[in-house]
């Protein structure tokens, strides 16, 4: 739940936050659990509120000195978790912080957390179809606070449009081989 909110808020005393109200609102809440899903997701879902919550108060709260670029000092994250692996995680939760949250919660969600996307949608409430859109777009939108920029594709190859790089379809019928065409 920790390692969720501090992905979502980016900073320590943030995640320390929304990860205690996540346990007292599940506490409080405990006896309406229903039970239709797995207490883990439910878990997670009461975590991604939380962090909504302390998202939208940041938001609107007076803003006294931020870091560069608006962006509100991160901090490594204490817990090790399998997203450290890679020496460059700090500039991926710089980059992280960048994408939209619809799409940053489900990054962080299948991406961090690993779980399967029907998990995802059962935790942010919407079908499986706009989480794979989500994940694609946040993944789009990571990249490009990266500074990562996709290549243009090379003769021959399909771009996203399916059209090769002179503007044919790629999978447009054309002479097969052993044909004669008159």
């Amino acid at each position: 739940m920790y390692n969720l909110a501090l992905r979502m808020t980016g900073r320590e005393e943030d995640a320390r936050d929304a990860t205690q109200d996540a346990f007292l609102t599940v506490l409080r809440k405990l006896s309406s659990f229903r039970g239709e899903a797995a207490f883990t997701t439910w878990l997670h879902r009461v975590t991604v509120n939380a962090c909504y919550d302390l998202l939208r108060k940041r938001q609107r709260g007076p803003v006294l000195e931020r870091g560069e670029d608006d962006l509100p000092a991160l901090e490594p994250p204490p817990v090790p978790d399998h997203a450290d692996a890679s020496s460059l995680s700090m500039d991926v939760q710089r980059a992280l912080m960048q994408v939209p949250e619809d799409f940053r919660v489900v990054m962080i969600l299948h991406d961090v957390q690993d779980l399967r996307q029907e998990e995802v949608a059962a935790i942010v409430g919407v079908p499986v179809g706009t989480v794979k859109s989500r994940l694609h777009r946040g993944r789009i939108a990571l990249a490009k606070a990266m500074g990562i920029t996709r290549e243009a594709p090379r003769s021959g190859e399909r771009s996203d449009s399916g059209t090769t790089k002179s503007g044919e379809r790629a999978d447009a019928a054309g002479p097969s081989e052993g044909t004669v065409s008159p």
